[in-house]
Order: C-alpha cells, then structure tokens, then sequence
C-alpha cells in the first residue's frame, strides 16, 4: 500500500512538472530568437540606412512579402521596399540613424529611433533644400522565421516638413 501511495505521490508530482519544464524550455527557445531577432534587426538598419547598403533589404533579412505600412498605400515586395528608402539615402547625407531603445515580444518588435542628416538630393519628388533635420520616431516590427514580414513607422510628419522648411512654422 506504501508503494501505491508513493507511486501515485511521484505520478502527480510528474504530471505537474513536466509541463512547466516544457513552458519554460518554450519560453527560452521564444527569448534566444527573440535576441537574435533584435540583433540581427538593429544590425541591418544601420547598415542599411547609416551605410546606405541598400543590397541588404533581400531574403536573407525580409520576408519576400515585406509590407511597409504606410498612407496613402502600402509598400510591398523587396524591391519596393529598397525603392523607398533609396530616397532617404540619396536625399539626404551626413546621415545618422540611431536606434535609441529595441525591445519585443515573440515576434514583434518595438523600434524608437532617430534620424538625422542633411537634404541634399531629391527626397520623394521634393528637391533639395539644404535643410539639416533632427527627427525621432517609432516603428512596429512584425518578423516571421528570424525575417522582417512588417513595419509601421510612426512620427510628426510636420515637424519633419517644418524642419524640411516645406511648411512654414507658425
């Protein structure tokens, strides 16, 4: 009777346990690609945009579907993506793009970065004005299988074209 009773002891205490080694073996797992999520995402940016290593925006670090979030369309594909920010690295130099703070959960990412640099060349249609600017954003990451799948930048779009000295402040 001793034996059934310490049989049964040890059976439950086994039944617990067992899934919350599994939960934590999960949760390391999801932290460790969390890491080298944020690792390999910081990296690229500042490749990216500070270097202007354009090529970089490829399968190896975006999802082929990558989707800028943005108005008055949606930015889709690699190419489209390389397309847009070619315009952030041939109208402006002295470029320097910081991320300030990166953090996530599973597979999302928080990005609070900075931009600075100086209007040089065309930006979007917009000539160059020879404006220096100095603007902070944020951006939501969506990654997929250690790749960046979505982005959705946030900023003040008028400081930025106050700064651009499009819009006039008031």
């Amino acid at each position: 009777m001793k034996k059934i009773k310490l049989f049964l002891i040890c059976a439950v205490a086994l039944f617990f346990t067992v899934p919350g080694i599994s939960q934590k073996s999960q949760l390391e797992k999801a932290n460790k690609q969390l890491t080298t999520d944020l690792k390999m995402y910081q990296t690229t940016w500042d490749e990216i945009i500070n270097k202007g290593k354009l090529d970089l925006i490829n399968e190896t670090y975006f999802d082929k579907n990558i989707t800028l979030l943005t108005s008055p369309k949606n930015i889709v594909g690699i190419e489209d993506l390389k397309a847009y920010y070619k315009n952030f690295t041939t109208g402006f130099t002295n470029i320097k793009f910081t991320v300030i703070d990166a953090f996530g959960q599973g597979d999302k990412i928080v990005k609070h970065w900075n931009f600075k640099g100086k209007h040089t060349g065309d930006f979007f249609g917009i000539p160059a004005t020879g404006k220096e600017v100095n603007i902070s954003g944020v951006t939501l990451v969506k990654m997929k299988n250690g790749k960046i799948l979505q982005e959705q930048d946030f900023m003040d779009n008028l400081e930025f074209m106050q700064q651009l000295g499009i819009i006039p402040r008031q």
